[in-house]
């Protein structure tokens, strides 16, 4: 016993530096994500939030003395500037009739593509995914052909006697061609989530609830929506988190025009960094940061109350 008890201690002392070595060797396979996060991350966003309480301009690179703490006047600046407040409206706008169209349109061919064989559901998938990898410029210059005058979409209005609008010049239009585009656009995406989900819903339940007489409306409403609640939380969220923040529609196809019909708060605040006001970009970024996280809350709130 005696032995036994001497020994102890080495044994302990060896599995320590075992799990040092082994600690080590990890850190050393995560170091660079953790330094590239740092300086590309965490550093920037630590000076932007930083920079949003300053009245740093283009002018004061040069001169970095001259930067002065301002506290919250940008946030007010940003908040009561009636081009932020048309942004804020365009991008709810955007969020409110783009979000729910997309996810009712991907669930709906999420169901279809789930009831036929997997050969066509793989065929139809890659087809409706295929616009979601496709870069944005080459979707935007073919939709902007598509909304112009004598395009395809007002072409197809004028068979049925419809004279079409003017899409991207009337400030009426503007908005919702580009939501109609980035409904197209995104349908792929969040189709392959739900059909995912749709997937890992076990067939007993299905055939358990025919038995019991339930028919296709039924087991749907009953049945897939409920077990499909995380995966619609997170489409949700999504979706939702990136309409909340779509840059590249508008900035390739309108310009934020015309008159800010199109503008969102991503691009406002890429206007105000390209003008040099820094600090009113700085501010206007994490009040955009700000509504998405109160949105992200609020569906996580109203989905548990569902699960």
């Amino acid at each position: 016993m005696t032995s036994v008890q001497a020994a102890r201690p080495g044994k302990v002392a060896s599995l320590a530096a075992q799990r040092r070595r082994s600690a080590a060797i990890a850190w050393v396979f995560v170091a660079p994500f953790v330094l590239t996060f740092g300086v590309f991350g965490l550093i920037p966003l630590v000076s932007s939030l930083a920079m949003a309480f300053t009245d740093l301009r283009a002018r004061d690179i040069r001169n970095p003395f001259n930067v002065n703490f301002v506290g919250f006047e940008n946030f007010v600046a940003v908040l009561t500037d009636p081009s932020f407040q048309r942004a804020l409206f365009n991008t709810l706008m955007f969020v409110v009739v783009g979000v729910p169209a997309t996810l009712f349109l991907a669930l709906v061919l999420a169901v279809l593509l789930n009831s036929v064989s997997r050969r066509a559901a793989t065929f139809f998938r890659v087809g409706y995914y295929t616009p979601v990898i496709t870069t944005i410029v080459a979707v935007a210059v073919v939709w902007r052909i598509m909304y112009q005058n004598t395009g395809v979409l007002n072409t197809i209005l004028g068979w049925v006697g419809i004279s079409g609008p003017n899409w991207l010049s009337d400030p009426n239009t503007a908005l919702l061609a580009i939501t109609i585009m980035a409904i197209w656009r995104n349908i792929g995406a969040s189709m392959v989530i739900f059909l995912a989900g749709l997937r890992g819903i076990p067939a007993d339940v299905n055939e358990a609830a025919s038995i019991d007489g339930a028919n296709a409306v039924q087991k749907f409403f009953r049945i897939t929506i409920p077990m499909m609640m995380p995966t619609i939380l997170l489409n949700t969220i999504l979706v939702t988190t990136g309409y909340m923040q779509f840059f590249d529609e508008p900035f390739v196809m309108t310009n934020g025009g015309p008159l800010e019909s199109t503008t969102s708060i991503a691009l406002q605040v890429y206007n105000q960094f390209k003008y040099g006001n820094y600090s009113v970009g700085a501010a206007g970024a994490y009040v955009l940061f700000a509504l998405v996280g109160i949105l992200a809350i609020i569906q996580f709130r109203f989905f548990r109350q569902r699960t």
